[in-house]
């Protein structure tokens, strides 16, 4: 059995869900209170906790959870001394509640909207309280051979996935794919992000984007052999911002500021490596082209060339400009 404990505010909305059809199992007790619809219960505990003007979260909102292998035991019966003595051990006796069970979920679990303000006036203690209830829920299931919450191991969809050992395999082939080709192609440019994709499509492995409802790119997804993973999955340098900065190469990020000497060198001189370019690289170029063009840019390599070079020199003009005309003292 597991428990917490919450104080609220929204008392009568509370009570309208617990009360849900659909939702509601059974009404396992009623404890200072004549009415049994949300509607006059609500508005019983209003005329105690409106003598409280100070208080704002004049509720509180209980939740029992009981192990699936402890349902068979659970007779009505059972279940009403459980919440019966569960409000008891929390100091509720002098409080407003009620309790119900609920059937919309797999798991049996008790719901309880107690009045926080007792029928004398005073405000319960909510200090640490879901560790309160937590408590006494374990000291009961101590107490009626119930299963601790600590014992139960609930096997979830999402872990048996990860726990496949043919899907652990294949991601650990993906990664090993990705870093090869990752530490083979850094920090090359355009070029090597080309080759990275190209060499990356050739071994099986695709990249697709992951969109948000609004339509907006926010991960990539590996697939090979039939299993998928996130970005996350295979490493923190495939994500989707910080791949493309892993093929940015150091003219990128440090431009030169052109002098007056490269401004009047002849152009004969220089050999564009540029036009060099390998028919490997142009194949991978071309197909590194098809894939962004089939996944939508799934990386976008910001590349500009010289352009910073002019950029940061005109800059640079500028800022002399600036500091010619402040000379002086000022009026």
């Amino acid at each position: 059995m597991i428990a917490k404990c919450k104080a609220i505010a929204h008392g009568g909305n509370a009570l309208e869900y617990i009360f849900c059809e659909g939702k509601l199992g059974r009404l396992l007790a009623l404890h200072n209170l004549c009415g049994e619809t949300p509607k006059e219960i609500h508005e019983e505990m209003k005329l105690i906790n409106d003598y409280n003007s100070r208080c704002k979260n004049k509720f509180l909102r209980i939740e029992i959870g009981i192990a699936p292998k402890d349902e068979p035991l659970m007779t009505f019966k059972t279940l009403n001394r459980l919440a019966l003595l569960f409000a008891k051990q929390m100091g509720l006796d002098d409080h407003q509640w009620v309790a119900v069970t609920h059937k919309d979920t797999d798991n049996l679990h008790i719901h309880i909207i107690a009045n926080r303000i007792s029928l004398g006036g005073q405000v319960y203690d909510t200090t640490f309280v879901s560790n309160r209830a937590a408590r006494v829920a374990e000291d009961l299931s101590h107490k009626y051979g119930l299963t601790i919450a600590n014992e139960v191991h609930s096997a979830r969809p999402h872990r048996k996935v990860q726990a496949d050992p043919a899907r652990e395999r294949t991601k650990h082939q993906v990664r090993n794919i990705c870093y090869a080709l990752l530490e083979k192609h850094k920090g090359k440019g355009l070029s090597g992000h080309s080759m990275f994709l190209y060499e990356l499509h050739r071994s099986g492995v695709t990249i697709e984007r992951m969109k948000n409802k609004q339509g907006k790119v926010y991960g990539l997804k590996f697939t090979y052999d039939g299993h998928s993973f996130k970005a996350s999955e295979i490493g923190r340098d495939f994500g989707f911002r910080t791949l493309p900065k892993q093929f940015e190469s150091d003219n990128t990020l440090k431009p030169i500021i052109p002098s007056a000497h490269s401004s009047t060198r002849s152009t004969n001189d220089s050999t564009p490596t540029t036009q060099v370019a390998s028919p490997v690289v142009d194949v991978a170029l071309d197909t590194a082209g098809s894939l962004l063009s089939e996944t939508g840019e799934v990386t976008a390599l910001q590349t500009h060339g010289a352009d910073y070079a002019e950029i940061a020199w005109q800059r640079r003009l500028r800022n002399q400009a600036v500091k010619k005309k402040k000379r002086g003292r000022g009026i």
